[in-house]
């Protein structure tokens, strides 16, 4: 049985460090090594499922690592309150509609993990 491992990004994608960059990172890793591997986004850290989010110049492109993932299997919800809430780009839509979800889907998540890895 595969372990299932929970990463929650709670940060802007750019602030100017490399916590998101190395959070998506090792979900890739970890997909790579068998784990089933699902990510969470709240707070500022929505942005990463938004198209309208700009790469600053000299950074990792993190909304397409995120994208890369999606395409690899990891399965990806964001906050829907935070949709409205939070991030520089407030307000705008994600990229793909299924990624929003709520406090229920977190809820099972963290419940249903064998590892719940925070960022």
């Amino acid at each position: 049985m595969k372990q299932s491992v929970l990463i929650v990004l709670a940060r802007q994608p750019y602030d100017g460090t490399d916590v998101s960059w190395n959070a998506l990172r090792l979900a890739g890793q970890l997909s790579q090594d068998g784990a089933e591997v699902r990510i969470f986004l709240v707070n500022d850290s929505v942005d990463l499922a938004r198209d309208t989010t700009k790469t600053p110049e000299g950074f990792f492109d993190l909304v397409q690592m995120l994208k890369d993932l999606l395409a690899k299997g990891v399965v990806v919800k964001a906050c829907g309150s935070c949709q409205a809430r939070c991030g520089i780009n407030k307000g705008d839509p994600y990229f793909h509609p299924d990624l929003k979800s709520n406090m229920a889907q977190f809820s099972e998540w963290v419940r249903t993990s064998d590892k719940v890895l925070s960022f």
